[in-house]
């Protein structure tokens, strides 16, 4: 045989071939089950009820922001996302803490600070269920992530407190699905 072409070949020629044959390879080792892709670790996609709290937001107003069935501009992680629509809101005055002679305290409402509130929001979203969690629009969304909600009299940052299942169906998929990422979670 004669190999005569192989000193023609130039080092960008050569780099080429092997990252051809290595994505040949990365190819095949895929489709053979040994690796496994992204679409292949979801395990349902659902929707989801994402609890968004918010501390010491300062309002003057008698009425809250936030309207059950509004929509709301969400942000996660400084990345604009999408309108969620509001599944509840509830808030209540900043609270302080009062000792007293008992060995008990009192939980008395911040007098010092008459327009301060906190928030408690819930929004509803579709989510992909992986076993790592739920995931809105490309983000895990776990417990501590920082989000902003918007609306045309409001631009809020909070932090999500909770993620639950919306509205549970009756084929049993939201038990299996809540099973299936729990077993996963206490693997880790």
């Amino acid at each position: 045989m004669n190999f005569d072409f192989i000193k023609k070949l130039r080092p960008f020629d050569i780099i080429v071939i092997v990252l051809l044959l290595l994505a040949l390879v990365a190819f095949g080792v895929t489709k053979a089950g040994k690796h496994v892709t992204s679409s292949k670790q979801i395990v349902a996609e659902t929707n989801v009820d994402i609890e968004i709290y918010f501390r010491g937001v300062v309002i003057t107003s008698e009425n809250s922001p936030f309207r059950e069935g509004d929509e709301t501009f969400i942000t996660i992680r400084n990345v604009p996302y999408t309108k969620l629509k509001i599944k509840n809101s509830s808030y209540e005055r900043k609270k302080v803490i009062i000792p007293s002679t008992s060995s008990k305290y009192q939980i008395v409402d911040d007098v010092t600070s008459p327009f301060n509130y906190d928030f408690l929001v819930t929004v509803v979203d579709s989510a992909k269920i992986t076993k790592d969690g739920a995931v809105v629009g490309g983000n895990k969304i776990k417990i501590g992530l920082p989000v902003t909600l918007e609306g045309k009299d409001y631009k809020l940052n909070g932090v999500v407190s909770n993620i639950t299942l919306s509205n549970p169906q009756e084929d049993g998929i939201n038990s299996e699905i809540e099973s299936e990422v729990n077993k996963n979670q206490d693997v880790h």
